[in-house]
């Protein structure tokens, strides 16, 4: 192979149709929409300066994303162990609703996605990207071995304690949000 890179397509190409999912891995990383930005056009900036060594007959998509998630180990964000919640959470906007739903169900529904959020967001981050890669980007585990540099048994086990303790954090928060609910419930009955 030359050193002019891959003849199969241009960078751009390639690499425009992955925008929104690295986006989108970017900002479960980093759980920030600006540097979740800055860290996408870093992952461009490198893979774009880097096509020329990009093997022909290699997965270009698992390349990007060994790249966006080297790129955020290495940052001052990946590198700092945090176990913070945020204090407001970002709203995506407002929920429109529909007209089956009721208040009821609308509530219910943004509070389970809460829920879920918060558990997620407890979780290391070498369990939260094996799942979002695994769940939401819908990669084989093979691509997330290239993706991540890691055996595929890995991936297996991985996932598989990934998942153990995402169910073990949402059952603790179920069970806390019924003691809560008991105890407020008890206290507004002895009011």
């Amino acid at each position: 192979m030359s050193g002019v890179g891959p003849q199969s397509g241009s960078f751009e190409e390639l690499a425009m149709p992955l925008f929104d999912q690295l986006y989108n891995f970017a900002h479960w990383l980093t759980q920030n929409r600006e540097e979740a930005e800055d860290l996408v056009q870093e992952t461009y900036a490198k893979a774009l300066k880097g096509f020329s060594a990009f093997q022909l007959g290699t997965n270009f998509r698992a390349w990007m994303y060994r790249i966006l998630r080297n790129t955020f180990l290495t940052s001052r964000t990946g590198l700092k162990v945090t176990m913070t919640v945020p204090l407001d959470p970002e709203e995506d906007g407002p929920q429109l609703a529909v007209e089956y739903d009721t208040p009821e169900t609308i509530l219910f529904e943004r509070s389970n996605r809460e829920l879920l959020q918060s558990a997620i967001d407890e979780l290391p981050v070498y369990f939260r990207e094996i799942l979002l890669l695994c769940e939401v980007e819908e990669m084989s585990y093979q691509e997330i071995a290239e993706t991540l540099s890691i055996p595929i048994g890995t991936v297996m086990s991985r996932l598989s304690r990934a998942r153990k303790a995402l169910r073990d954090r949402l059952r603790r928060q179920v069970q806390e949000g019924s003691a809560a609910a008991a105890i407020a419930k008890g206290t507004n009955r002895a009011l």
